[in-house]
């Protein structure tokens, strides 16, 4: 524990978009910086400190003259806030917010009691009341990359037609796929070469959605040409095979499908929900429509079913588009910023 200068909470055992950020950064972090996760449901190989390590906490680590704590939730900003103030441990407090929206009373409470704070793009920053630095997501480009080879494409897949139309994350209204498969139902009878696949997982409160989505597709005679492939251990490939990436959601946090698809060279149509309209180049990496208008979805995913081409040409330039902006060195790096500046006594 005195090596550990940088503890990241992950106080929620079900997986979640903060959960996969922590699990891809923090072994990038652990090169330069001594940093341990701290909570339940994470990967036995990554590094973390135990519950029955937490009294370590109120002593400074060997080389810094305190620990950040850097919180991505309500409950973890508490915890920090409890442990410097309640407890005197040596801590300096960091938050991460991607929300879009106004805080409520109790999280903007909570902000102003923090040392640093961190918005994951220039969005969820317009909502926060303090000062605060623009660090947007990376993603692992060494995992999401381009096909490499045969048996990496879409004909490996064993699937119908030539080109597949990917729809990513769990299935719910506010992910949008209703307005996905609508606009499948439109499009695919008029492009017979497409196939669209459909991922992610279906909770219970969400079941009744997911079924009637699966009605509409068998009424509309289509069950051979959208899939339902549900929760795959590992998205990267499905994100190789296919031709057109769509993130069509109502509202998001941040949203790492768009830099995840860009990433293996494959153009996406996403709504500006969430961050993506800052991720995405519009007519040279993809396109954005605003975020619940299906007619105007069916356009943009049109536009690149009749050009396969033009899809193919912008998943090129989409790949080094994340390359050099998002990769997750980047946010490690700035990450490591704010730590410095708060080790050096800077505000």
């Amino acid at each position: 524990m005195r090596r550990v200068e940088v503890v990241a909470p992950n106080f929620k055992r079900r997986l979640s978009g903060v959960t996969s950020t922590i699990v891809q950064l923090i072994p990038l972090q652990a090169r330069a910086t001594g940093v341990a996760a701290l909570g339940p449901g994470l990967p036995e190989d990554l590094p973390k400190m135990r519950w029955w390590q937490v009294p370590a906490l109120l002593t400074k680590p060997a080389e810094r003259p305190f620990r950040i704590w850097h919180a991505r939730r309500n409950t973890e900003m508490l915890a920090g806030i409890i442990a410097k103030h309640v407890f005197r441990a040596p801590l300096r407090l960091v938050f991460t917010s991607a929300a879009q929206r106004d805080h409520r009373a109790y999280t903007k409470w909570l902000i102003r009691r923090m040392d640093a704070v961190v918005a994951t793009s220039a969005r969820s920053g317009s909502f926060l009341k303090v000062p605060h630095k623009v660090v947007m997501h990376g993603i692992d480009v060494e995992r999401f990359h381009p096909p490499r080879g045969i048996g990496d494409d879409w004909a490996a897949t064993g699937l119908p037609g030539r080109y597949g139309i990917g729809c990513f994350g769990r299935i719910r209204h506010q992910k949008g796929t209703d307005l996905f498969i609508a606009a499948m139902v439109e499009l695919l009878p008029r492009y017979p070469d497409w196939t669209a696949l459909v991922f992610g997982r279906v909770t219970t409160e969400h079941g009744a959605f997911a079924d009637a989505l699966r009605d509409r597709v068998r009424e509309a005679g289509l069950g051979d040409r959208i899939r339902f492939m549900g929760e795959v251990p590992d998205v990267a490939p499905w994100y190789r095979c296919v031709t057109l990436c769509v993130a069509p959601s109502r509202n998001e946090g941040f949203g790492l499908t768009p830099l995840e698809a860009m990433a293996t060279g494959t153009a996406t149509v996403a709504s500006d929900a969430g961050a993506y309209a800052e991720m995405i180049v519009p007519g040279e990496t993809g396109a954005v429509v605003p975020a619940g208008e299906g007619r105007a979805l069916t356009g943009a995913i049109e536009a690149y079913m009749a050009d396969p081409a033009m899809a193919k040409q912008q998943g090129e330039a989409a790949r080094a588009h994340v390359t050099a902006r998002f990769a997750l060195a980047r946010e490690a790096d700035a990450l490591a910023e704010v730590y410095e500046g708060l080790w050096k006594g800077e505000a």
